[in-house]
């Protein structure tokens, strides 16, 4: 574990193969830590080195006060990748993450060799934002449990919930845990951040090779979304995965082979 730039502490944890390895860097969902992406970094340590972080106001990393950006969680990441790395990577970030990867290949493309945005939008309306403000709102009125249940609705598909065995240390249990343990403000300042990109003018920008990955069974973000991201950056494939939101904790195995397959590709 470690921390970023002065500014902002971020606590990361790097792993797998060193070197001169390719270098992998994992950014969570709004309300979740790097704990998130275990099974993915344990399917990718022996190709890569892997660093993966707790956003702001997330996980062991430093809360500070509001009000958030996606464009400020970006540049957080990219302190950290010059502080620890201080070499290009493949940046890959699901949904909040997905965000701060879109912003980083416009904002940062030196410290960029490719982006991953899974299950992600790059704008929302008017309609949804009000929906985000609402959902701040409850948050800031009742507190993180509130919104507990329906994260874990939006994150699972009901069958994945449905085979977790009973006990507290199954990947749904341990996310809400996380979920519950969050820092209520910080949870509100992302979720207005969140609500404000409006990446559709900068994607056109990335020059960098990207690959948007979509859940089928994703409320939170549907494939129209992806889809949109796919069409606004040039070049950018689109894979589909049979999960609703958190498709990298739901089938970590077949998220790393896509991550890995397209990181491969490059090398062609």
């Amino acid at each position: 574990m470690g921390e970023a730039n002065p500014a902002v502490r971020l606590n990361f944890l790097k792993q797998g193969a060193g070197g001169d390895k390719p270098v992998v860097v994992l950014s969570h969902a709004l309300g979740c830590d790097l704990g998130m992406w275990d099974g993915v970094a344990a399917a990718l340590e022996d190709r890569y080195t892997v660093l993966r972080y707790d956003h702001r106001g997330h996980g062991q990393s430093e809360l500070v006060p509001g009000p958030y950006s996606v464009h400020a969680l970006a540049d957080d990441a990219a302190a950290l990748i010059r502080r620890e790395l201080g070499r290009p990577v493949h940046f890959v970030g699901l949904s909040m993450g997905g965000m701060t990867a879109q912003a980083m290949a416009a904002r940062h493309p030196d410290l960029i060799r490719s982006i991953v945005a899974a299950n992600a939008t790059d704008w929302y309306d008017d309609t949804a934002r009000t929906l985000w403000q609402a959902r701040a709102d409850l948050v800031y009125g009742q507190g993180m449990a509130a919104v507990a249940d329906g994260a874990m609705q939006r994150w699972f598909t009901p069958g994945f919930r449905a085979d977790q065995p009973a006990g507290s240390a199954t990947r749904v249990a341990q996310l809400r845990a996380r979920l519950l343990a969050m820092d209520a403000q910080a949870y509100v300042d992302c979720c207005q951040a969140v609500s404000r990109i409006d990446f559709r003018k900068s994607n056109r920008r990335i020059a960098c090779p990207a690959l948007v990955i979509a859940g089928s069974r994703d409320e939170a973000t549907p494939l129209t979304m992806s889809e949109a991201i796919q069409a606004g950056i040039q070049g950018a494939q689109l894979a589909l995965m049979d999960t609703a939101h958190l498709s990298a904790v739901e089938q970590p195995l077949v998220f790393a082979k896509l991550l890995s397959d397209f990181f491969d590709a490059q090398r062609s």
